[in-house]
This record gives C-alpha cells, structure tokens and sequence, in this order.
C-alpha cells in the first residue's frame, strides 16, 4: 500500500442561480471493477496526453479532456472539427482519440483557448483516498457552471447515465437507498446543500482542507455508516484495519482498532466530533488489530465493550467496561434509519472459521454487512489451525450469502458493492485451492513443506509460511471428510 497516489481531476459542473443550484453527476458503468454503478462527478485520472506529473496545468487538461468524454460539455473558447465524432472515439476508448483532443486543447501549454478554457475551472478542493488499498487517488475538484448552449449527453461507455439535481434532492435519494453516491460527492453534496453556491464550495474546501491536515477520514458509501481504514499492525498486504461507525440517532463504535496512541487520538477526536453521543462499543473478534483502541473509548466516553462470549473471554478488558455478550442473531436497536425509517437495527451473526468467537453485523436498512475478517478486498483471510477451521469458515461464508447482503464491508480494503459476488468468489476460491491440494497429494507429495509451493504458486515465497497455515487447515478438512489421512507430518489420499 505504498503507491503514491495517482493524481486525477473532476469537475462540479452547476446550473442554476446561486441561492438554487443543481450538479450534475454521472452513473458509472455497472461493469465497471471500481465503484462501478455509483454516481459521480465527471473525471478521471490524468493520461499521459495531458501533460506529465500532477502540475495544475495538467489537472485542468484532464478535467477539461473528461468532462467532454463524459458529458459532451466543452467549455469555451475551445472548438473541435467533428466534435461528436471525437467523442465517439474517446468513449470507446481510442488512444489516437485522446491524443487528438490533447492537441485541440492544447495540453502541454499550447493554445491560448485551451488556456483560458482550464483557466475557467475553478480550484475548490482535493481529497486524497485514505489508505484502504494499493490504488490510491490525489483528486483536484473543480467548478465550472454550465456554459450558454451546452447540455451534457450522454454515450454510453464508462458511464450510463447522468443528470443534474439539487445537492439535497442527491443526498435524499442515497438516503432512500435508491442510488449509490461514491464517498467523495457525498462529502461535497453535503456540505453544498441547504448554502448558496459560493458558501457550498468554501465549506467543502475547508472540509478537505481539514482531512488534508491529519482530521481522521470518514467515507460513507451506506448512509448512516462511517468507515475509518487506521493504521495497525495488521498482516501484509493490509496495513490498515477499518472502524466504523454505525448509527445516527445515536451511534456504535465497532472495531476500534488501532494500537497506535496517534491513531487512536484522531478515532478519539472523530467520536467527539460527532455530536451525538457513542452508544457502545461492538467487537468483532479478539486479534490485537481489531480491539486496540476499545479500553481507550471505553475510558473515554463510558462505554460498555460487547462482543461474543469467547471475544470477551480472550480480551479480558475489566468488567467495568464489560457488557453483556452478544448472541447469535441479537439485534441492536439503532433508531431510525438515514431516511426516517423508524425500527433501524444491526444483527449479529456468529461467523466462526476465521477466529473462534467472530461476529459479522448486518443492518436492516440497506443490508449492508460488517464482515469483520470473514473477508477482504486486499488479500485472501488467513485459517490458521487451531483457532481456524476451513469447513466452519465456509459455513459461515455460505450463511452470509443466504442473508442475500447487500455492500460487504471487510475489516481490511475497500467495501465491495457486489457483496454477493464477493462472498462467492471467496468459496469459489477455496474451492479451486482444494483441487489443487488434492491433485498435489495424488502426485504423491505428502509434506506441508512439499505441498506448499505446489498449491500456492502464486503467492510469494515469503509469505508461504501463512500459506502453509491455510494449507494445514486444507488438510485437516480433507481428514475430517475421509479424503485423506495422516500418520506423523505425512498425508496420503485416503
């Protein structure tokens, strides 16, 4: 996760007065791997005809270059012989097509219309995506109000759809459940609606200016749900492990993670900032990457710690910070939903396999789901016998897909919108490693030490030692199910 960012550009593009305002945002491609079926701002990452590095000069090329591509709109004084037609290319993806708009606009510090064109972009802000995984973003936000005569259409391509509304009219339909919004336009569209144009824009500035500075980072793909990725000690690939907050008539603090006093000062501050009072705290499993704040919030806002019975058991936190164990399928009261919803609640469900004593929690509003270490989005989940078991793991994974879940959240990486496309590829996964690791046997390797670099190919040989650990664990299963045996470190098809 060490990448540098890569910088990219989008435009809040407006129309209307000041006092009454709409921004138009694009849906994504549902095919498409990243935040795929979400609206957003037009943009994109700066390409290599938009001029080298991240200088300004290059960000407002991009910014130019995409809201064309997207949207059609191309601002003034630039002109382009054949506009549609180049549009056309662009959107299917023709390099000769990019190359060919960077001359018209000049990328590189060219035409003087192309100057003033990027010169019409108003800087408002950048955000930088917190360190959830290896492909990060630097983005610069630009405004621009609709020019006289142009109206955004769309081509289908990287995007579906798009339309302007006003910022509270977005938001009440991601509240609804009726759309997806990608985290960053949230952020924006809040701090836009219910102000004129030109207070919105210096509240969202500020709001950025504020992360940028070291304020803790909430992104919310679910209303109502706020995941922090903080820095632990965590296995590689991962280096952060995610908080979040569940709630808003009142909130849930669930894996308060971080061992680090830094980290853990700024999930302290994010709490107090809130405004509404924490209502406890929520473990998913005892590893030290997941419960390393949970004695400091409990401290510090009075908190009861809740978890199941074998969490508890392991943590040992004093029984003044204690409360009761959480049962297989308990649901916890959260109030009413974003969207007014009377009845809100988060169920637990007990999800061994990973660790003995794992919770996964689901809300009832939009059915997105915690999942804790059942999954990630960075890496496979280690199942490290004893305390793993490889059958009770994919039980628990085929539980959480008959709950039909909606966004999965992992403790490590990015949500996943296709939650139950996540949960598959994990048990197909398996599935593939288990074949591998009985074809292995058939050739008559028969030691971890022998079968290992067969079965896991892939991975790096400074990681087979963790490999070696779910391969055990693959092994045992093949036991358990007399279809193999074992007589010392020696396993054989049964």
């Amino acid at each position: 996760m060490g990448r540098s960012p890569r910088p990219s550009a989008a435009v809040i593009l407006t129309r209307g007065s000041p006092r009454d305002f709409e921004v138009y945002l694009v849906l994504r491609a549902r095919s498409m791997r990243f935040l795929g079926g979400m609206f957003a701002l037009p943009g994109g990452v700066v390409a290599e005809e938009d001029g080298a590095g991240a200088s300004d000069e290059c960000l407002r090329a991009c910014a130019l270059r995409e809201l064309f591509e997207e949207t059609g709109v191309l601002l003034p004084p630039l002109s382009i012989p054949d506009r549609e037609g180049l549009r056309k290319r662009l959107s299917e993806g023709d390099p000769e097509a990019r190359s060919a708009f960077a001359r018209f606009a000049g990328a590189g510090g060219g035409a003087p219309a192309a100057a003033e064109a990027g010169r019409s972009l108003e800087s408002v802000l950048s955000l930088t995506t917190p360190p959830f995984g290896p492909v990060r973003y630097e983005s610069v936000y630009f405004h621009r109000a609709l020019p006289e005569g142009e109206n955004p259409r769309i081509v289908p391509g990287e995007v579906e759809d798009g339309r302007f509304r006003r910022p509270a009219e977005w938001l009440d339909s991601w509240r609804k459940g009726e759309i997806l919004i990608v985290p960053p336009v949230v952020f924006v569209l809040e701090r836009l609606a219910g102000r004129e144009l030109k207070d919105g824009l210096a509240a969202a500035s500020a709001g950025a200016r504020a992360l940028e500075e070291g304020k803790l980072h909430p992104v919310r793909f679910t209303p109502g749900l706020s995941v922090f990725p903080l820095a632990t000690p965590t296995l590689p690939p991962a280096s952060t492990t995610n908080a979040f907050f569940v709630g808003e008539e009142g909130f849930y603090v669930v894996d308060p993670a971080p061992v680090d006093r830094r980290e853990t000062e700024r999930l302290l501050e994010a709490i107090s900032e809130r405004g509404d009072r924490p209502q406890g705290i929520l473990l998913s499993h005892h590893h030290p990457d997941h419960v390393g704040a949970a004695g400091a919030v409990a401290r510090a806002f009075g908190l009861k710690i809740r978890a199941h019975r074998l969490t508890l058991e392991r943590t040992r936190f004093p029984d003044s910070m204690t409360g009761a164990p959480v049962e297989d399928g308990e649901r916890i009261g959260l109030g009413r939903a974003p969207d007014g919803r009377p009845g809100w609640t988060l169920r637990a469900l007990f999800t061994p396999g990973h660790d003995r004593g794992h919770l996964a929690f689901i809300e009832s509003r939009y059915r997105s789901v915690l999942a804790g270490d059942l999954v990630s989005t960075v890496s496979t989940i280690v199942i490290d016998p004893p305390e793993g078991h490889l059958a009770t793991y994919l039980a628990s994974l085929r539980r959480l897909l008959a709950e039909d879940p909606g966004m999965v959240y992992p403790s490590h990486g990015l949500p996943r919108r296709d939650g139950m496309d996540l949960l598959r590829e994990y048990l197909d996964h398996r599935a593939l490693r288990e074949e591998a690791l009985v074809a292995a046997l058939a050739s008559g390797l028969e030691t971890v030490g022998e079968l290992t670099p067969r079965v896991y190919p892939d991975v790096p040989r400074m990681v087979h030692r963790l490999a070696s650990r779910s391969l055990i664990a693959g092994l045992e299963k093949l036991v358990e199910e007399g279809r193999a045996e074992r007589t010392g470190d020696r396993y054989r098809p049964a």
